[in-house]
């Protein structure tokens, strides 16, 4: 049986917020979130068990195209700069965190 999302949430997002200490745990829309010098970047969506990332809005789009991930959509309003991650491999999410990290960094 694979890892749930919580699981690799968990175990990821202990990795990053112990790997820097700009990286810190909150809250967002009720949701277990990890947050940039105070800067949302990543999100676990707990009904979906999918990863939320921020990305740039074109970068979302194309990874929505290449069915890398789905918009994020709560309660039906398309977040543009946001993407799911379905679970799935610890690869994919590694990527995707890194990818949100850095463009935390790049604002």
């Amino acid at each position: 049986m694979s890892p749930s999302g919580q699981e690799v949430w968990g175990r990821l997002s202990e990795e990053l917020v112990a790997s820097d200490p700009a990286i810190s745990r909150s809250t967002m829309m009720g949701l277990p979130c990890l947050r940039l010098d105070g800067a949302f970047f990543a999100s676990l969506d707990t009904r979906s068990g999918a990863l939320i990332v921020k990305l740039a809005a074109g970068d979302v789009a194309a990874r929505i195209e290449r069915r890398e991930g789905g918009p994020f959509a709560p309660a039906g309003k398309v977040f543009g700069e946001w993407l799911a991650v379905e679970p799935g491999s610890d690869q994919a999410w590694r990527s995707a965190l890194s990818d949100a990290l850095a463009f935390a960094r790049s604002r």
